[in-house]
């Protein structure tokens, strides 16, 4: 998907095996506060009942128009900047962000990039595995001895921020230097690298351990832009045809 003039409509709210209806209400009324519209529902633990329509008060068109997704990389896969939220050090060692650093950098790469949020679920949040799509990190400084905020507080705190410094870059020339990748081109990426790789018998598949794990880590944290990729992928077709040619 392609984005629009205005950067809160290429954001997005994914909620992942959201469990309480009436969470999913709140949360659209979080939203819709902050004039955010688009909401993504991973696998969602229930449905939308009227539990769900009475929480969310005057924000039902964003029920009525939410997107349910099977898994996340399906929910994300057109994005170019994904930020999971997680109060949890899952040691996935993910460039770290607060709620408002979050804002910032949301509102900023959101003037041309589709952009996702990703909340997790009420009771555990996100699992490592949903980190692993992610870019950054976002979490919310709180009180380190009770830091467990409930989902739609969550939710609107980062939604708070992002409307914020969306509104203060409205009064400034900012322009974004790198077209970063879509998630599901860094997909195929790791596809192709984790083939050439056993390939070449850098990867054992009798012991893969965590090198791909690694090496998607250490990739998520660079960054890599379009061209970037495009050389990355350009080396690692290079290394095929070289390992083929000895064959």
């Amino acid at each position: 998907m392609k984005p629009t003039n205005n950067p809160l409509d290429n954001i997005r709210i994914v909620l992942v095996n959201t469990q309480f209806p009436g969470n999913i209400g709140a949360v659209a009324r979080a939203m819709k506060n902050m004039s955010l519209s688009r909401l993504y529902l991973v696998n969602p633990g229930c449905s939308l009942d009227k539990e769900a329509y009475i929480r969310a008060t005057n924000a039902t068109n964003i029920l009525e128009n939410a997107i349910t997704a099977d898994t996340l990389s399906e929910a994300v896969s057109d994005c170019q900047l994904v930020v999971g939220t997680s109060t949890r050090d899952r040691g996935m060692s993910l460039p770290l962000l607060t709620a408002r650093e979050s804002g910032e950098q949301i509102a900023f790469e959101a003037t041309n990039a589709q952009v996702a949020v990703i909340f997790g679920q009420e009771s555990c949040g996100l699992h490592s595995d949903d980190l692993q799509k992610c870019n950054f990190h976002g979490y919310i400084p709180a009180n380190p001895d009770y830091c467990s905020l409930n989902l739609a507080a969550a939710v609107q705190t980062f939604c708070y921020e992002i409307f914020q410094a969306t509104e203060a870059s409205r009064t400034e020339l900012k322009e974004v230097v790198y077209e970063y990748p879509e998630n599901q081109d860094m997909e195929y990426f790791y596809t192709h690298m984790e083939k050439v790789l056993t390939d070449v018998n850098f990867i054992i598949p009798q012991h893969p351990g965590q090198m791909m794990e690694r090496l998607r880590r250490l990739f998520n944290r660079a960054r890599p832009d379009q061209k970037e990729l495009n050389i990355l992928r350009g080396i690692l077709s290079a290394i095929e045809k070289k390992n083929q040619s000895q064959e």
